[in-house]
């Protein structure tokens, strides 16, 4: 009996869930990074960041170039990237709603800001 499609995407979005690997996917979806490239702008202790690539490589959402010493990472597809705009064009939209939402519970029943409570 195969998987159910429901459970391979669960299992897909969980290697996503996590901020280092959303940060290496973003940098990846600008160009070809070396792992000293990234490790300053994900911010992560070098094993840290060889686990999550390790994990993401698992997946087959990157694939590595070895040229010398030097590991090369890129994403094994550009859709990769198109998700990641995607879920950024789904949050601005979610903010968006939750700033108004706040404007509007801030604004009181009168429609006049509310005074705050001592």
């Amino acid at each position: 009996m195969s998987t159910p499609l429901y459970q391979l995407k669960a299992e897909f979005f969980k290697t996503l869930g996590h901020p280092a690997r959303i940060r290496v996917l973003e940098l990846l979806s600008e160009r070809e990074h070396a792992v000293a490239e990234m490790l300053p702008a994900v911010g992560i202790e070098p094993p840290h960041l060889s686990q999550q690539l390790a994990v993401l490589r698992r997946a087959n959402l990157v694939t590595t170039r070895r040229e010398g010493a030097t590991v090369y990472y890129s994403l094994a597809t550009p859709q990769v990237a198109e998700l990641l705009r995607v879920a950024r064009t789904i949050l601005s939209g979610v903010l968006t709603g939750q700033a108004e939402l706040l404007a509007d519970l801030q604004a009181g029943p009168s429609g006049t800001t509310a005074e705050p409570r001592s």
